[in-house]
């Protein structure tokens, strides 16, 4: 399989950039799309990559976010046949909140019921082609982590810590082990393995790619959570044996800093143009 990286917050200056995650993923002669970043921005890099958007077969949205879906229009502009497999949860309904502020961080408003005959709704884990798995959450208590992140979710006109239902990691089976996308990670990259591990018990995980959402509210250079926390996730990551891991995003600089004294070459940065083969 063939992973590139086609929007990120970092990379090369001839590339655009921006705070988002779009991901173009080649596996069985077959062609993925994860996510569209927050903008079009995605697709002026495809065409500098040599990535087809026209040719992507079946695209997933990982999680009901805006720096995750806000290219979906562009590219259903483009591409007029992969269907987008998305949560049933991931709805118009995400906030972030602080105090008596609250900011609408969703899914761009309208897109859903424009473009109601591109999407897909699923529930609990779907296998989309031969070796290719949607896995939602089973962890209970992502409650918590919700109200941490200020996160949260409309339902009947209130705001509820997001529990982050509308989530879901992408899972590739490749011969060197099982590969999971989960663009944010909002329930916790521990977690998510062990998700998976407990779908295909006695598999390997090879490889992980995704933000851990480690950063603070200032942004990619800031620290969210405290440095301990940080060390105690790498060491996590360690046991669970994962041989590669290709973090950015919503991870943070300080906090892939703190990881990289832990993981050493486990760890790779994920930036835009960048081009993995497994």
């Amino acid at each position: 399989m063939k992973i590139t990286v086609l929007i990120e917050n970092d990379g090369l200056s001839r590339y655009e950039t921006e705070h988002g995650l779009s991901v173009h993923i080649e596996y069985n002669n077959k062609n993925y799309l994860l996510d569209t970043g927050a903008s079009s921005a995605f697709i002026e890099n495809a065409k500098m990559l040599g990535v087809d958007i026209k040719a992507v077969d079946t695209a997933v949205l990982s999680h009901a976010h805006y720096d995750h879906s806000g290219g979906y229009e562009a590219f259903f502009q483009i591409n007029k046949k992969a269907d987008v497999y998305l949560r049933q949860e991931a709805k118009e309904m995400c906030y972030a909140k602080a105090a008596f502020l609250k900011k609408y961080i969703g899914i761009p408003e309208g897109l859903i019921n424009t473009y109601a005959h591109r999407f897909r709704f699923v529930n609990g884990d779907d296998q989309l082609d031969e070796g290719v798995w949607l896995i939602g959450h089973k962890t209970g208590g992502l409650e918590e982590r919700g109200k941490r992140s200020k996160m949260y979710r409309e339902r009947d006109g209130k705001l509820t810590p997001d529990n982050f239902a509308h989530e879901q990691s992408l899972v590739f089976e490749s011969e060197k082990g099982l590969v999971i996308f989960n663009s944010c990670s909002h329930a916790g990259i521990d977690n998510i393995i062990n998700e998976v591990k407990d779908k295909f018990p006695g598999i390997n995980v090879y490889a992980v790619f995704g933000g851990f959402h480690l950063m603070g509210m200032r942004g990619a250079k800031s620290l969210g959570v405290p440095k301990l926390e940080v060390q105690r996730l790498a060491e996590t990551l360690s046991y669970q044996n994962v041989a590669n891991i290709y973090t950015g995003h919503c991870t943070g600089a300080p906090a892939y800093k703190i990881m990289s004294q832990i993981l050493g070459e486990k760890l790779h940065q994920m930036e835009t143009a960048a081009v993995i083969e497994i």
